[in-house]
């Protein structure tokens, strides 16, 4: 796992494919349940995956991700509401978004009382304003300033997209987010952030697609596949 390196309270880290139960295309550490893995297995990699950041997996919260810009407030156990984003001021409730090309995003609240939200971003969510909607979100519920990474997501290197979604990304985001008929949503992702006010943004730049031994791809694996993703809770 890749764990952000950021002061307590955050317990944040992005899963890999390396350390689960799970078999053949959900080798091994598959997070999602909406594939054709053993829901037994999945249950058993989420606990590890909550282990990870010293969590009850019972408390473990996540949605119905479908490339929105809904972010939810973080209500323990609680999963299959709709929506791409999700967070918390609270101690001891762990939030999971999940992914396997799209962009996971950390973003923490600093300075004064602590507060982590956890954004699933696709090229869809991101011109729908996920990221901007997260940002929002932690700057309403109180003070401090804000602190992102954005984590393991296909990159420029692999991402082939067409016009219609080439243009409105240059029109959002500048033209350097295209590389030819390639997409970079790394650079996407942090070019919302820094506009929405994040002062300090990290990256993994890892890419799902070029690294198989390490991450699932829904494009390379074309669609069989599991999901990876981030898991984030603050420390009671």
């Amino acid at each position: 796992m890749i764990r952000w390196e950021i002061p307590e309270p955050y317990q944040v880290v992005f899963t890999t494919r390396v350390g689960g139960v799970s078999e053949g295309p959900f080798s091994a550490l598959n997070l999602g349940k909406a594939t054709r893995d053993d829901p037994d297995h999945v249950d058993e990699n989420r606990r590890r995956a909550c282990a990870a950041v010293g969590a009850e997996a019972a408390r473990l919260t996540l949605n119905y991700q479908h490339h929105s810009a809904t972010v939810h407030r973080a209500e323990a156990g609680r999963t299959g509401v709709r929506g791409d984003g999700l967070w918390t001021d609270e101690p001891g409730i762990p939030m999971l978004k999940l992914a396997a090309d799209c962009v996971p995003i950390a973003l923490a609240r600093t300075d004064r009382k602590p507060a982590l939200a956890l954004l699933h971003a696709g090229w869809r969510g991101l011109l729908e304003g996920i990221v901007e909607a997260g940002a929002a979100t932690l700057r309403s519920a109180g003070e401090g300033s804000l602190r992102a990474i954005v984590g393991p997501a296909i990159g420029p290197c692999c991402y082939e997209v067409g016009p219609e979604v080439a243009e409105p990304f240059a029109a959002r985001f500048g033209s350097e987010v295209l590389r030819g008929r390639n997409l970079d949503l790394w650079s996407a992702a942090e070019r919302a952030l820094r506009a929405s006010g994040v002062e300090r943004v990290e990256r993994v730049d890892l890419c799902t697609s070029c690294n198989p031994d390490l991450f699932f791809s829904h494009r390379r694996d074309r669609g069989i596949t599991g999901r990876q993703g981030v898991i984030g809770v603050l420390a009671a």
